[in-house]
Formats: C-alpha cells, sequence, structure tokens
C-alpha cells in the first residue's frame, strides 16, 4: 500500500521532545507519532462505544420529553403517576437510591 505524506509543524521545544520519546521508545519520530496517533485514536472509539448505549438513552429521553413541554407553561401537573414513578426511578439512577432529590445540586431537601 501507498504511504501518505502528512507534515506537521513544532516549536522546537516539542519537537526535542517528540525526538527524546520516540528515542527511548526505540523507534523513529515518524512511527512514533503514527503509534500516539493511532493509540489515541483506539482510545476515543473505545469511550465512544463504552457509551453509545448511554447517548441512545438519553436521547430517546430528550425525544419522548418533548411532547410534554415544562409545566411552568402550561400551569398543570402534566405527568400522570407511572410516569412520575419512572422518573423517579431514574432520579434514583443518577443520585443512588436514599438520596435526597437535588442534595447533589445545592438544593435543601
Amino acid at each position: 500500500m501507498a504511504k501518505v505524506r502528512i507534515s506537521i509543524s513544532l516549536d522546537p521545544e516539542e519537537a526535542e521532545r517528540v525526538r527524546t520519546h520516540a528515542d527511548r521508545a526505540g523507534m523513529d519520530v515518524s512511527s512514533y507519532l503514527v503509534n500516539a496517533a493511532i493509540r489515541q485514536m483506539a482510545e476515543v472509539e473505545a469511550a465512544e462505544a463504552q457509551f453509545a448505549g448511554l447517548d441512545a438513552l438519553i436521547a430517546d429521553a430528550e425525544g419522548r420529553a418533548e411532547h410534554y413541554g415544562p409545566v411552568a407553561e402550561t400551569g398543570e401537573e402534566s405527568l400522570s403517576e407511572d410516569e412520575r414513578r419512572e422518573v423517579a426511578e431514574a432520579m434514583s439512577l443518577v443520585y443512588g437510591v436514599g438520596e435526597a432529590r437535588g442534595s447533589h445540586r445545592g438544593e435543601v431537601a
């Protein structure tokens, strides 16, 4: 496979640090930087995969919440008893079972 050249610019001090680290790793600068970039990309992809399920839950919850609108605008309680129970269960997942609501946000329970 053909190689592609990418040019980067560094301050002299940064370039020297990269050379020093590459030497300590027994690598040339190009290999060292490619290795570092690939490792960083793998870490980001792993984190994204780890949180994909949570991101999907958040997106679903936000999508379902859009049709309720703020209670302050309607002046009415818009959640049913089952929906309030769901919210309480979700809050216990966030704040822990038995924790006072709002205690983590500086509110008085």
